[in-house]
């Protein structure tokens, strides 16, 4: 994508997902991103006072982006209210054979910075809950409707963790078995 059309801020936000998705928060260094984003230490710093700042902003504006996008690949699968969640893997087997694939930020980000950055943790959590309302709703009406979305949510996130891992088939198949009992 390029870059050099969008305002300093978004700049700054899509060179920080880029990095921070792919390589880490700890491993990507203000002057990385400074550099990749082409804009000027002044302007980083107006816009992310601190790089706490910045990384809470990037679990937000991911937040943003992949719920969308969650929500139109189950869609595209055959996705409606009540229907099941069979369109879960299917949505999942195209988010797993993206290069850039690189499973959850938001579990990666809680495992690697735990309550060190204040707010990205409950961040992650807010991403998870919207998450499991998406599930939720893919199942019919009846008793044990919370109790499965969450047991799916599970599903999906050992899945995430696993592709990430060990490749994407495995996840995938044990999603599948999972999501049929």
């Amino acid at each position: 994508m390029d870059l050099s059309a969008l305002p300093a801020r978004d700049r700054i936000l899509a060179t920080a997902h880029d990095l921070f998705y792919r390589d880490g928060i700890r491993a990507t260094g203000v002057d990385r991103l400074i550099a990749e984003s082409g804009v000027a230490k002044l302007t980083f710093y107006r816009h992310f006072p601190a790089k706490d700042d910045l990384v809470r902003a990037f679990l937000a504006w991911r937040h943003e982006r992949w719920m969308a996008w969650f929500v139109d690949a189950l869609g595209r699968h055959g996705a409606r209210p009540g229907g099941g969640t069979a369109p879960l893997a299917a949505a999942l087997a195209e988010w797993f054979a993206d290069p850039a694939f690189r499973g959850c930020a938001f579990i990666n980000v809680v495992a690697e910075v735990g309550q060190a950055v204040p707010g990205a943790a409950d961040i992650a959590r807010q991403h998870k809950a919207d998450m499991l309302a998406v599930i939720t709703e893919l199942l019919p009406a009846g008793p044990r409707r919370e109790s499965r979305a969450q047991a799916a949510a599970i599903a999906v996130d050992g899945a995430i963790v696993c592709a990430q891992m060990t490749g994407a088939a495995p996840a995938l198949a044990g999603l599948r078995i999972l999501l049929e009992a």
